[in-house]
């Protein structure tokens, strides 16, 4: 696989162009882009395990025809990835234990050095597995590799030591450690990350009051955001983002952030007092000033009672995956808002994917 590195300019002043011109009706400031390395600059990676002959390789699918090709190098992904698909594959050959049923196999690296192997199986995985695996972890570890391994079937996983890595981003010459869980959501483009975190620090630098979070994740920005107010309310639904979440919160001795473990429709209820929720009991949203909110929503963007009730803030700092549903929030938000800053984080290269920031500002 070879990636057309001689053309990624002329491919980010497309998006450049496309976002600029999505942006054109909502008066939108020039945009501000953020350029991603051209290679190796993909954390994660999932590949699909085939067997033949006696061998086995990744491999993956043409989105277009479905036809599958064999994957023995991925320079989107890390370079730590690549290493270590070369050597597990090399490792576990021949062993029946640990390549029977083996179907595929996930990635997950950080920037500190940190790699998850997780290994999906079309069987259960017994006591065998687990002395032969742990063997492995140990013939990797042998090979140089800080790795977790994970062993995953039907209703069933098992994590040697643990399943998560620890990351490290830097971030306006900060360091901030995040635990990042295997098969949970974790920004792929870690350079790109920094970027984004960076950015939003000088949106909210001069900003007063709280700030409140909806789909916070594991924390990754509203740790990064917290020395920017007084205190942060963050809401997230997946438990094992919470949990994460409220580490990284400790580990990086944040005092003023609180996580709430509930969906952003649910937040968006109780704040009306649609409904009462077990989970608030003992928190005192009267005890928050937030005049800031943050949202990073799925693709479909915001639903239409959450986009009512962020209206209702003084400045809004919007995270998109999607440009078209981001658009199609700002047909309401700019009718009270006005577009301060926008920008485009290229963390897919050589795709259509745009990811995108907008900082609004309350009119008049």
């Amino acid at each position: 696989m070879t990636l057309p590195i001689s053309q990624y300019s002329d491919l980010l002043a497309k998006k450049t162009a496309n976002l600029t011109a999505l942006l054109l009706p909502y008066s939108a400031p020039e945009l501000e882009v953020f350029a991603s390395e051209t290679s190796h600059f993909r954390l994660r990676a999932e590949f699909r395990v085939w067997h033949e002959d006696g061998d086995l390789f990744h491999i993956m699918f043409d989105p277009e025809t479905k036809a599958r090709y064999r994957v023995d190098q991925f320079p989107i992904a890390s370079q730590l990835i690549n290493r270590m698909m070369t050597v597990l594959l090399a490792e576990i050959k021949g062993n029946e234990l640990l390549t029977k049923k083996l179907f595929q196999i996930d990635y997950l690296s950080t920037l500190s050095g940190q790699i998850a192997v997780s290994m999906l199986y079309h069987k259960a995985l017994t006591d065998e597995w687990i002395e032969q695996a742990k063997l492995l972890k140990q013939r990797l570890i042998g090979s140089g590799f800080d790795v977790q391994v994970i062993g995953r079937a039907s209703k069933q996983k098992i994590a040697l030591d643990c399943d998560y890595v620890e990351e490290q981003l830097s971030v306006d010459g900060q360091k901030y450690i995040y635990r990042q869980v295997e098969n949970s959501f974790t920004q792929p483009n870690g350079k790109m990350n920094e970027k984004m975190l960076e950015w939003a620090r000088s949106c909210t630098r001069e900003s007063q009051g709280d700030l409140l979070e909806l789909y916070c994740g594991n924390g990754n920005f509203s740790i990064a955001l917290a020395s920017n107010f007084r205190k942060v309310l963050a809401t997230e639904i997946a438990k094992s983002s919470v949990e994460s979440a409220q580490y990284n919160i400790e580990k990086n001795g944040i005092t003023n952030l609180q996580i709430i473990r509930m969906s952003a429709e649910e937040f968006t209820q109780a704040l009306n007092g649609v409904r009462e929720f077990y989970r608030l009991r003992g928190v005192d949203l009267n005890a928050y000033d937030c005049n800031t909110i943050f949202v990073d929503p799925p693709r479909a963007g915001l639903d239409q009672d959450t986009l009512n009730m962020v209206q209702n803030y003084e400045r809004i700092l919007y995270i998109s995956c999607n440009p078209h549903t981001l658009v199609e929030n700002l047909k309401q938000l700019t009718q009270t808002h006005r577009i301060e800053r926008c920008a485009l984080f290229d963390q897919f290269p050589y795709t259509d994917h745009i990811e995108s920031g907008v900082w609004l500002i309350r009119k008049g």
